[in-house]
């Protein structure tokens, strides 16, 4: 047979994914499953299941990072290693992370069906806490893996409610025996959708790719003074609300002031106590800057610091940032990034050269060992909502350029 003309079969990866959704899926179609819940719990039973089912061999590390190994004819040599995550948003969506997840298990099946061998080992996995929504900074499990962050500060991070990612881990299960370790990596593709309008606005089917944007998030405190609302004048008041309100806005207008490539976001808030006639004394809020630039990432950071100081001296209202997480910008191989474009014209697909604007795995895992990534469309360019989608032609494209770029790369 002929393997380049194999294609996978892309009704079971559209049943794939649709049995996936139905764990932790949402009235508006979209997905409810953060990392560690009893719906994280369900689709990390089902995924193992259809591991087993192609017989490969599985392995649960002590972050709960799941590989499925396909041995290879040359075991001792660097494997190839494939996948993303299950976790999801809040009410997010049915692609962002999943797509690559099962991508790479349904070229493997395809792999197991025609009873293909591979010089190197192909190695599917689902890496633990991709997004960081309940327990920060995000991509935990692939940082500890790579050895960016230490397990056990990992086990201390706290969700909202105070609960422990490693007390989690062990309660649903998933608290493997093996090391969270490195180890030689061959080549990694991590296949997903943009996440962005740019493919969809100019008509091309693949992305690949060459790197990351830069990220760095903080937590923000603001202290005011509580009182009850109608008594208080106005001159008189410490609100942590308005305070905070006020530099919510510098964060808005930061891309511009600085004049540079970059966005910057508050996407989370908490205002205690959270009463209508109770002025507000304790505001929490999240900042996310991004930029491919670092250097203008952490002077836009800096602007920030003093903006925020200067509305809290006028407010009377103490403000802390903690910096919960910085990545420098990620830049991917070129040779495998060639990979992905030259195997995207062979199969008949458009692709364009871009960049990353989310934060994957793939920033991590590309610390270890060559890596790149595989894009297609997202519909409206819209992500991490409920609407998130991806025709079913665009992720069998996708998923044919992932299956055709690890049989490239396992047989070298």
């Amino acid at each position: 047979m002929n393997f380049r003309d194999l294609r996978i079969n892309g009704q079971r990866l559209k049943s794939t994914i649709e049995e996936l959704a139905q764990i932790g899926g949402t009235p508006g179609g979209g997905m409810h499953r953060l990392a560690l819940t009893d719906a994280d719990q369900k689709a990390r039973d089902l995924f193992v299941r259809w591991l087993g089912e192609i017989h490969l061999e599985i392995t649960i590390d002590e972050m709960g990072n799941i590989f499925g190994r396909k041995p290879g004819e040359k075991v001792d040599l660097p494997m190839v290693l494939s996948g993303s995550h299950l976790d999801t948003q809040p009410f997010g969506g049915r692609f962002d992370g999943i797509l690559g997840v099962t991508g790479a298990l349904e070229a493997l099946r395809v792999m197991r069906e025609n009873r293909m061998e591979t010089r190197r080992t192909v190695t599917i996995v689902n890496w633990t806490d991709e997004e960081g929504t309940r327990f920060s900074p995000a991509m935990l499990g692939s940082g500890v893996w790579a050895g960016r962050f230490d397990r056990d500060w990992a086990y201390s991070r706290q969700d909202v409610q105070g609960k422990k990612f490693g007390e989690e881990l062990e309660r649903i299960g998933y608290r493997g025996r093996a090391p969270a370790r490195k180890w030689p990596v061959h080549a990694y593709f991590e296949y997903h959708i943009e996440q962005g309008p740019v493919l969809e606005r100019i008509g091309k089917r693949i992305g690949a790719p060459k790197g990351i944007l830069g990220i760095r998030w903080y937590d923000v405190w603001v202290e005011g003074k509580a009182n009850q609302a109608g008594p208080t004048p106005m001159d008189a008041r410490n609100d942590a609300l308005v305070a905070a309100a006020e530099m919510v806005l510098r964060v808005n207008e930061l891309p511009g002031k600085m004049g540079g490539n970059m966005v910057a976001t508050v996407g989370e808030i908490q205002n205690s106590p959270n009463s209508r006639n109770i002025i507000p004394d304790r505001v929490r809020f999240t900042v996310d800057i991004r930029s491919w630039d670092d250097n203008l990432k952490k002077e836009g950071a800096e602007e920030l610091e003093k903006e925020f100081a200067a509305i809290s001296k006028r407010r009377g209202c103490p403000v802390r940032m903690e910096l919960i997480w910085d990545i420098r910008h990620t830049v991917f191989d070129p040779s495998l990034v060639r990979r992905v474009e030259k195997t995207a014209r062979e199969l008949g697909y458009s692709d364009h050269s871009m960049v990353s604007g989310a934060g994957h795995d793939a920033a991590y895992v590309n610390e270890v060992g060559p890596t790149a990534m595989i894009f297609v469309p997202s519909i409206g360019g819209r992500s991490h909502v409920e609407v998130e989608n991806t025709s079913w032609e665009d992720c069998e494209a996708g998923a044919n350029v992932l299956f055709h770029c690890l049989l490239q790369s396992a047989n070298e």
